[in-house]
């Protein structure tokens, strides 16, 4: 205080001047009773009708994966809704009771779910601390599939909900949503007429009704105006929509389209690229009814759309689409769900196609949505092969890496536009093997791969020693190659031998979303092919040995979705578009790229999983960890009957060199040796399969067992 209030004589209460006494009288008979302290609410009154909130604690460990009970202050009633955010005191333990509240623990995070009027809860209850804010951001539909996907995943629902739910931010709170607009008018039908049952799925999407299709599209730009155009369909029906689409650029496109075809205001872009405010701000349009479309990526499965009528995928196969963070699930199986529990139309679209698509389709629970083969043959490009034989006949093959028929596709597309480049490595480190025998090259000490980064000294890929006197065990050549060569050093050769030509790559350092008409080299790696406009003359798909060779269930249908997507892109046959795949042209996946044939291999490879027992058929799920870990996780589960255990078996052991990067969840630690068993079970049986993992992993945590286990259910790679 000032000295004019007497504290620097030291005065306290007895030598406060008379002014200052009267005021703390005065405020003391004004008080009718001693105040609550804020966060505990100590003798504060409860609230008169529904006194007890149930509230789910964001704690996302799976022995705590249930609701609590906590006591509403009558001053928190108005604003402790259901779906709101709270803060609540957790971890008090049964002896920290006063005046029959249980007081202490730390503030912690959650969301109220339910308002009673009696706890199931014998003993004292702790009170609400806080209301963080009074908006609701949790509905009774978003809880439940939140609830669903955690039962579906072996995981909690606070992770499920950190997912679905984006952080808060006050200043997008504060900002009103803007009022709905009516519904559009029923578009027309457009490209979808180029599809056998197009223009029936539009009516029917128009009318109300809740198609279930698999769309196979065609090659060229249109996929986006055909998303858009059902989208459009939907909201005359005066139902809300979803999309979700595997990054940024493809989420641009769509955002596009719908704008040119419904104009502003209509639909939310829910991307990370915009910030969270931005992001929170469009996301609560969405929650408060104010917009009815939502175009987004991999977190907008579970925006809060409206009377959903439909849910709509692109590139099912994408990798972006399965989720990193526990419990790490896939947007398709996200949207799968909301399908079933809105009873919604459901919309898988891709150029490709993948074996759970084709499984759709093959159960009758999905139609197909394709075109006819003259409507194929006419928007796709020409697809050539350069196998083995011709790379022994071709002299230029053994010099560069380049064959004859990839230089002349290359020269003369230049003639006419830009032409992709696709290469199945990123960087400048290509590995590197014998040039007369190719056997790879390993290191004598490691046996590790031996690198050459940046065109310099050979070393190697694990542990990084140098190496000086390569010579081949094999053959004794001491020639070398490079056996996967990376976009940069690609880009580098490729300038060489065309200087006249401006070479441009995308990769994950600097990924491009569009390049001129003009000619071009465009070297990129998958997934990073920027869109030419007009369409590539040419498109040159190397390396497919080395996408196709990888030890996974996976590598053939991933090859294909990759090079189609690619191919894609390239103008058709028509106007003298030509792909040429660097792989034996009598594998399966580039028998089915020659043919533009996506649907006929993931049929296949369908029928060879039912044979085999393998997903998608079956349920399937990855244990791994400790060897120690998982032998007692193993043998603790109580598994259902039908459940069969392959394994445990070793994982590689990650190179050293790599400790300090960040490592994807659920992969050892450099250095360490981690085993994995996999779990099958026949269809039918998945969920109970979860239950029993949920269980066993809780019971563990609960126990506080010292390694730790991972479980992911659908695992994406089980080799």
């Amino acid at each position: 205080m000032s000295s004019e209030y007497g504290q620097g004589d030291g005065g306290g209460a007895e030598g406060a001047p008379p002014e200052q006494l009267a005021f703390i009288r005065d405020s003391v008979r004004k008080a009718k009773a001693p105040r609550a302290k804020p966060r505990t609410w100590r003798g504060a009154a409860l609230a008169k009708e529904l006194p007890v909130a149930r509230v789910l604690v964001d704690k996302g460990v799976l022995h705590l994966d249930r609701y609590f009970d906590y006591a509403v202050p009558e001053e928190l009633d108005a604003e402790a809704q259901p779906g709101v955010r709270v803060r609540v005191r957790f971890g008090a333990g049964r002896h920290r009771v006063r005046e029959g509240r249980r007081e202490g623990g730390g503030l912690i995070d959650g969301f109220l779910v339910e308002r009673r009027a009696e706890s199931d809860y014998a003993g004292p209850l702790a009170a609400l601390a806080q209301v963080v804010s009074p908006e609701p951001v949790l509905s009774e539909e978003l809880l439940g599939l939140a609830r669903a996907v955690a039962d579906r995943y072996a995981g909690s629902l606070a992770d499920v909900l950190q997912l679905a739910v984006p952080p808060r931010s006050a200043r997008a709170e504060q900002r009103p949503s803007p009022e709905p607009l009516p519904p559009p008018g029923v578009p027309e039908a457009g490209s979808w007429a180029r599809y056998e049952r197009g223009a029936a799925f539009l009516e029917a999407l128009a009318s109300g009704g809740a198609p279930r299709a698999v769309w196979n599209a065609l090659p060229g730009p249109e996929w986006s105006e055909e998303l858009a155009r059902a989208v459009a369909a939907t909201l005359a029906s005066g139902r809300g929509a979803l999309v979700v689409v595997p990054d940024g650029r493809s989420a641009a496109r769509v955002d596009a389209a719908l704008t040119a075809l419904l104009g502003e205001g209509r639909h939310a872009l829910l991307t990370a690229d915009a910030g969270p405010e931005k992001r929170y701000r469009e996301w609560l349009a969405v929650r408060r009814g104010s917009v009815r479309a939502v175009v987004g990526t991999r977190a907008a499965m579970f925006a809060p759309v409206r009377d959903l009528g439909l849910v709509a995928i692109w590139d099912d196969g994408d990798d972006s689409h399965s989720e990193q963070h526990a419990p790490q699930p896939h947007a398709r199986e996200v949207l799968l769900l909301r399908a079933a529990q809105d009873k919604c139309a459901f919309l898988l679209g891709s150029w490709s196609c993948t074996v759970e698509a084709a499984q759709l389709v093959e159960s009758g629970w999905a139609r197909p949505l394709v075109a006819l083969r003259e409507q194929v043959r006419k928007a796709a490009p020409l697809v050539r092969t350069v196998g083995d034989q011709d790379l022994a006949r071709d002299e230029a093959a053994r010099a560069a890496r380049l064959p004859t028929l990839a230089w002349q596709v290359v020269r003369d597309g230049l003639r006419a536009g830009p032409v992709l480049v696709q290469v199945p490595r990123r960087g400048y480190v290509p590995r590197m093997a014998c040039a007369q025998c190719r056997a790879p090259a390993r290191c004598r000490h490691c046996a590790g791969p031996l690198e050459a980064r940046d065109a310099g000294a050979l070393r190697c890929g694990w542990c990084g020693r140098a190496e000086d006197s390569w010579h081949c065990p094999e053959c004794g050549s001491f020639r070398l190659r490079a056996q996967v060569v990376g976009a940069r050093r690609t880009a580098e050769e490729l300038g060489r031998a065309f200087p006249a030509v401006p070479v441009r790559t995308s990769g994950r350092e600097q990924v491009l979303d569009t390049v001129p008409g003009a000619p071009a080299l465009v070297v990129s790696t998958p997934g990073a092919e920027p869109v030419a406009e007009g369409g590539y003359a040419a498109a040159l798909l190397l390396d497919g040995w080395a996408m196709l060779g990888r030890p996974d269930l996976r590598a053939g249908e991933d090859a294909l979705q990759r090079w189609i997507a690619a191919a894609a892109l390239v103008r058709p046959h028509g106007d003298g578009g030509t792909v040429v795949v660097v792989a034996e042209p009598t594998l399966r996946p580039v028998q089915a790229l020659v043919r533009w044939d996506p649907v006929g291999h993931a049929v296949r490879e369908l029928a060879e999983r039912a044979e085999l027992g393998f997903p998608p058929v079956s349920r399937m799920a990855a244990v791994s960890g400790p060897a120690e870990a998982v032998a007692e996780f193993l043998g603790a589960v109580e598994l259902p009957p039908e459940a069969e255990v392959l394994g445990p078996v070793p994982l590689p052991v990650a190179p050293t060199a790599a400790a300090g990067r960040p490592r994807r969840p659920g992969t050892p630690p450099a250095g360490e040796q981690w085993e994995r068993a996999l779990i099958r079970v026949p269809p039918g049986k998945g969920a109970a399969l979860a239950a029993a993992l949920k269980a066993a992993q809780a019971a563990r945590m609960a126990r506080g067992a010292g390694q730790a286990a991972r479980v992911r259910i659908d695992p994406p790679d089980i080799g």
